[in-house]
Parts: C-alpha cells; sequence; structure tokens
C-alpha cells in the first residue's frame, strides 16, 4: 500500500455483454493528491469512476479505502464514505435554488422536523466564497439562473461542506469559457489545499497537466501508465501514450 493512500481499486473488471470495458484496472489515490485520469473515448474512464462512485457493479475485483475492503453497493453508500463525484451536467436541480441544492437530501432541520432554510443560506452564502465565486450572488437564486461555472462551483460547493474526502470530476471543463475553466480548475487546487482528495477526468490535457499531481491512463479497458509525473514529461509524450503510438 502507497504511504497515506485513500483509496485503491484493485483488478477491477466489467463487461457489457460479452464486450469487456475494463480488464484487470487498477487505480491508487493518495490523501490530498489530484490524479489525472485520461485516456481516448472508449478507453473506460467512465467506466472506473462509475464503480467507484456505487453507479455500477464491477464483475470481480476489490476497493479499499484507508487499507479496508469496502462493499460499494450505490451511489448512497459512495457519499456515506465520502466520495462525491461531479459529472459536466451537474446532479442539480434547476428549479431548486443555490441552497436547497448544496444540502439535496441531507437538509438541516429543526423544530417539528422543518427545514432550516436560514441555516441552509447562511453556509451556502459562505461556501460560494470559499469556492472563488466573487459576486454576490444570492443563496436563493434558483440553479437554473447559474451560469456553467457557477454551477460547477455550487456541486464543487456541495462536495466540500460534506467533507467528502474524494471528489471525482468528470470532464467538468467541457462547454465553460476560459473564466470559468480556470475558475473550475482553481476549486481543484483548493479542494486539495483544504485536505480532499481529486480524480479528474479530462479530454484537454492542457488542464490536466496545470492542476494534477500525477497521470494515470488508459486505452481499450487496461492501465497502460499509472505514475505519469506532469513536471517530468511533456503533453505530446502524454498524448502518445494515450494514442498507444510511439514517438
Amino acid at each position: 500500500m502507497m504511504i497515506n493512500e485513500l483509496v485503491r481499486m484493485h483488478h477491477i473488471n466489467k463487461y457489457f455483454g460479452r464486450v469487456q470495458a475494463l480488464n484487470d484496472v487498477s487505480l491508487s489515490v493518495r490523501k490530498q493528491e489530484i490524479v489525472g485520469l485520461l485516456g481516448d473515448n472508449g478507453a473506460g474512464k467512465s467506466t472506473l469512476i462509475k464503480i467507484l462512485s456505487g453507479a455500477l457493479r464491477a464483475d470481480s475485483g476489490e476497493i479499499t479505502m484507508h487499507g479496508k475492503r469496502v462493499d460499494i453497493r450505490n451511489t448512497t453508500d459512495a457519499i456515506k464514505m465520502g466520495i462525491e463525484t461531479i459529472y459536466q451536467d451537474s446532479a442539480l436541480v434547476p428549479q431548486l435554488s443555490i441552497a436547497r441544492n448544496i444540502f439535496l437530501g441531507r437538509e438541516p432541520t429543526r423544530m417539528f422536523d422543518l427545514m432550516d432554510q436560514q441555516k441552509m443560506n447562511d453556509v451556502a452564502s459562505k461556501l460560494l466564497k470559499q469556492v472563488g465565486i466573487s459576486k454576490n450572488i444570492p443563496p436563493t437564486t434558483p440553479v437554473s439562473a447559474l451560469s456553467g461555472g457557477e454551477r460547477q462551483a455550487v456541486s464543487i460547493a456541495r462536495a466540500l461542506y460534506f467533507e467528502s474526502e474524494l471528489i471525482i470530476l468528470d470532464e467538468p471543463t467541457n462547454n465553460l469559457g476560459v473564466e470559468e475553466t480556470q475558475g473550475v480548475l482553481r476549486f481543484v487546487r483548493n479542494a486539495r489545499d483544504t485536505g480532499h482528495s481529486c480524480i479528474l477526468i479530462a479530454h484537454n490535457i492542457y488542464h490536466v497537466f496545470q492542476v494534477v499531481d500525477r497521470i494515470v491512463v488508459l486505452r481499450r479497458g487496461k492501465t497502460v501508465a499509472d505514475d505519469i509525473d506532469p513536471k517530468k514529461t511533456t503533453i505530446e509524450a502524454v498524448e502518445h501514450v494515450i494514442t498507444g503510438m510511439s514517438l
């Protein structure tokens, strides 16, 4: 086991009918480490993180957290274990407010089991500043009124508030402008600095190189590299690892 290892996926296999999406894949993440998970379309990235986040079940293999085997049967199990997943089209309810979305399903209550709206609003306001939203956006604002980057900020704020140990970001910068993209990447750095670990999946290798500590590459359902240091290599070299073409 790695020093300070948070999570490890051991020898994961997954079939969809006769197609093997994952073939003996292993992945580890240390505490306060940002891991970039790269690969072409169909490489198995999304399947792997869906298994870790409880959206899919592996056909074989095991997952350990803090060195102990865990059974992640569904997304609720993953959340209880401190694993939050932020998808490109984050699971937010557009009609509800920022505050309600942050606490969705985990709303604080006061007397007679009534929702504590004031507490949710106060916490949401602080969180938005913490994740870098400089505009004074009221926490009662419906999510439908937010930009793509601001929606990502709400999702990340939720993960930070509930003290998730591992935050998985699946293509978080897709369809975002330059300023919003830099905001998301800033959130990732802040997450690490406040004690969280992250797995970042992104097609844009330039974004990955800006924030990750280590790069893992999948190709056709197999791990082809798991310890690439972005400080000691080039984007071109990693692209060749992804495609399998020699330099």
